[in-house]
């Protein structure tokens, strides 16, 4: 799991950070199923946020899946939906499953952690991961 705060936290405890899950499924193998891997993403990055609560992680409702999309490319919907919403400053934190969720391309990587730091990104975390969170200053 991932988690990259694209808002500088404030300096209140009780500050609500707004939540958007980003799944990504390569293939359409499966999606039709009732049960697929974009429903287990979501259900373990919504845990995820839940363990969070004490922080003031909030998940929204907004639904970022696409699927039978490649990582390989930015052209997607759903991420564009997301990355919109977060120069909206609708989102103060995503989280993905893997951060490859996000792209699988080191330079398009770049350009979507230029997004997050713009105005104010603060971290990404990642609860199947121990290595600790790279912090991006605001």
């Amino acid at each position: 799991m991932r988690a990259i705060k694209v808002r500088k936290p404030a300096a209140s405890p009780t500050k609500a950070f707004r939540c958007a899950i980003y799944t990504r499924k390569s293939s359409e193998e499966g999606l039709e199923q009732d049960f697929n891997s974009l429903h287990a993403q979501r259900e373990s990055c919504d845990a995820y946020i839940k363990s969070q609560r004490h922080e003031g992680w909030v998940p929204l409702p907004a639904l970022y899946d696409d699927g039978g999309y490649s990582g390989g490319s930015t052209e997607r919907p759903a991420l564009k939906r997301l990355l919109t919403d977060i120069q909206s400053h609708l989102i103060d934190v995503v989280v993905v499953y893997k951060v490859d969720r996000l792209t699988r391309s080191l330079a398009d990587f770049a350009k979507i952690v230029e997004i997050f730091d713009a105005p104010a990104s603060r971290s990404s975390r990642s609860p199947s991961s121990s290595i600790p969170p790279p912090q991006w200053a605001a």
